[in-house]
């Protein structure tokens, strides 16, 4: 289980949150040019690095804000948590 530093909450239990995927994915610039494959690739394929990862979250049993958090995936250590917007790290 793990605890999850929420950027206005403090920390919770993570069945309180949602996962939402890879953050920063960028949405296509003429997305009516795409083909299908184009899309599936855009909606479906994401990074699965070993090592820090930059995910999505929202605190869906509290402030139900989004925010980043950079977890290692090899051992679901938190290393920082953002505001969406900021670059700056709140607490882990």
């Amino acid at each position: 289980m793990l605890l999850i530093p929420c950027p206005w909450c403090g920390d919770r239990d993570e069945t309180e949150f949602g996962y939402g995927g890879q953050a920063h994915v960028p949405h296509p610039e003429a997305p009516e040019t795409l083909t299908d494959a184009e899309w599936a690739e855009y909606l479906f394929v994401r990074d699965n690095p070993e090592g820090p990862f930059t995910e999505q979250w929202v605190h869906t049993a509290g402030c139900r804000r989004w925010f980043t958090l950079v977890r290692d995936t090899t051992c679901n250590d938190i290393l920082a948590v953002h505001q969406i917007g900021t670059t700056n790290p709140v607490h882990p």
